[in-house]
């Protein structure tokens, strides 16, 4: 399906039901999981970001109490703080941290979301999940018309955008593919489980964050 922009494709994602047990889960965390005092989103969250981003920063899938809370990716939890700085500190946000829908963030040339929509148990979802799912991130992809590089974070991610592009790769990081005018470039997840071991520092996060604009500029 063709859509005319992303407030499209917005649209049809908010009513999408393709993976009841991810809707299940979103919804039931916001009306009975929650552990802020405040309303939840608990649907499927739509990507955010610039319309003529050259880069797109694509994750696993919205956090319980993070997307899946303020209903914007990266927003409201510790792997967005990462995201979210690292842009500010290359000048490509004029927040240092995202917190809510309406704080007033602003992307330059980036557009953020995930491989899957929708909050996952135990940040696990189904090979099915992410097929139903790609054809959010295709669509995405295809509005996106001066889009030079989509950086992967994690293997869903890089399994997912492999998929949309057509072609069969394994996650490593910092692993680049050019395919069909698109770098797609693997990262660490910048999640609490790779940035508090060590696995993924601060500076080789910004490291990465430099070379994948790099290719896109």
């Amino acid at each position: 399906m063709k859509y005319a922009d992303i407030s499209e494709l917005n649209r049809v994602l908010l009513a999408c039901n393709l993976c009841p047990r991810l809707r299940k889960f979103s919804e039931d965390v916001a009306l009975n999981g929650r552990k802020f005092n405040q309303e939840y989103w608990g649907k499927p969250v739509p990507g955010f970001g610039d319309p003529r981003a050259k880069m797109m920063i694509v994750g696993l899938a919205p956090a319980a109490h993070g997307g899946n809370r303020t209903g914007r990716p990266f927003t409201g939890d510790e792997t967005g703080k990462w995201v979210i700085g690292g842009l500010y500190e290359l000048g490509l946000s004029n927040l240092r941290e995202g917190v809510s829908r309406d704080d007033g963030l602003v992307l330059r040339g980036v557009f953020l979301t995930n491989a899957v929509s929708c909050a996952p148990p135990k940040n696990v979802v189904k090979t099915q999940e992410i097929l139903n799912c790609s054809t959010h991130l295709r669509a995405t992809i295809e509005l996106l018309k001066d889009l030079k590089v989509i950086l992967a974070l994690g293997t869903v991610a890089f399994k997912s955008a492999s998929l949309v592009l057509g072609v069969k790769e394994t996650f490593g990081h910092l692993k680049v593919r050019f395919v069909n005018g698109i770098y797609l470039v693997g990262s660490y997840h910048p999640s609490p489980l790779n940035t508090r071991t060590g696995r993924l520092s601060w500076e080789e996060w910004l490291r990465v964050l430099r070379y994948a604009w790099k290719l896109a500029s």
